[in-house]
């Protein structure tokens, strides 16, 4: 599962969000992409992607690729997503 398909199925499944909100792997995912802003990015992607534009989004999302652990990270959040 690619990092669209990800966020659509967490944009549609409002369940499967709140469930990774609250797992450990979405508490480490939250930390990476609130970066040293104290989260304003972040919350300025969001709401770009609730209207639509994920682009901010998906760039962050490549900046957590990049990091170490980060595309472990995501990888597992996937195969979590579809189950």
């Amino acid at each position: 599962m690619d990092q669209k398909d990800m966020m659509e199925r967490l944009k549609n499944n409002p369940a499967a969000l709140q469930a990774l909100m609250n797992s450990p792997d979405g508490q480490a995912l939250m930390r990476m992409l609130q970066g040293n802003d104290g989260g304003q990015r972040l919350q300025q992607a969001g709401q770009q992607a609730a209207a639509g534009n994920t682009a901010q989004m998906m760039q962050m999302l490549k900046g957590v690729l990049s990091t170490p652990g980060g595309a472990d990270l995501l990888r597992r959040i996937g195969q979590n997503l579809q189950k």
